[in-house]
């Protein structure tokens, strides 16, 4: 019997610099790791994204640790997303280019605040790229729950014995959780969506039987402003 320990990272920086950890970021990962410790909660291994913001969450939570990188457990790639699905959007749906607009004027004037906060118009765009409503050259959502189930297999098939950590994002957190589940479907963003910067969610394995335990855990963010989800 193992546990994996699923954690997403920290929050991350502003939308024009998203893959980077805020300061308090890195606080919210350090708290983590205090936790852990204080709990007697130990590694027998550690895995992280590629990502800068999961890598750097990583090293706050377990310092000094080895933790093996694997690009399996990488968010999807948003800005493409709205690269390739934006000019569809635009043109389909006028409020999605109001609001748009409205946001690329709030990145312009650098208001951080709005720049961390997932609005309608992120939702549009990442609802489209699920749906696989147009067409896209990226990685597609298909391609990316393979992806993740893939990564997860390659933790489980490692049998370790005992606590193993995992640094990742928030999707790959929900897409893992919902094939718990037994959900192949849209509903793995339902889950992602309220996940909590530098929470854990922990997976039970015994033999190739994997099952949610616990979802979205912050016992360490005990005051309501460490509590973010971008």
């Amino acid at each position: 019997m193992s546990v994996l320990y699923l954690v997403r990272h920290g929050q991350a920086g502003t939308r024009e610099n998203y893959d980077s950890l805020s300061e308090l970021g890195r606080t919210q990962a350090r708290l983590l790791g205090e936790h852990f410790r204080a709990q007697g909660i130990h590694f027998a291994a550690a895995y992280s994204g590629a990502l800068a913001r999961q890598r750097a969450t990583g090293a706050e939570v377990l310092p000094g640790a080895e933790i093996t990188v694997d690009p399996g457990w990488d968010e999807f790639d948003l800005s493409n997303v709205y690269r390739e699905l934006a000019p569809f959007l635009i043109e389909d749906d006028e409020r999605f280019r109001i609001e748009y607009d409205e946001m690329q004027q709030a990145i312009a004037r650098q208001e951080a605040a709005v720049h961390r906060k997932w609005n309608d118009c992120d939702k549009k765009c990442v609802r489209a790229w699920v749906e696989g409503r147009y067409p896209y050259k990226g990685e597609s959502w298909i391609a990316f729950v393979e992806r993740i189930h893939q990564a997860l297999a390659r933790v489980v098939a490692a049998a370790h014995d005992g606590n193993v950590a995992v640094f990742t994002s928030a999707t790959p957190i929900g897409v893992s959780a919902a094939r718990t589940l037994e959900l192949f479907d849209g509903r793995a963003m339902w889950l992602a969506a309220v996940m909590f910067n530098a929470s854990f969610t922990t997976l039970r394995v015994h033999g190739d039987e994997v099952r949610l335990f616990t979802m979205n855990a912050t016992p360490h963010l005990s005051e309501a402003h460490l509590r973010t989800f971008r």
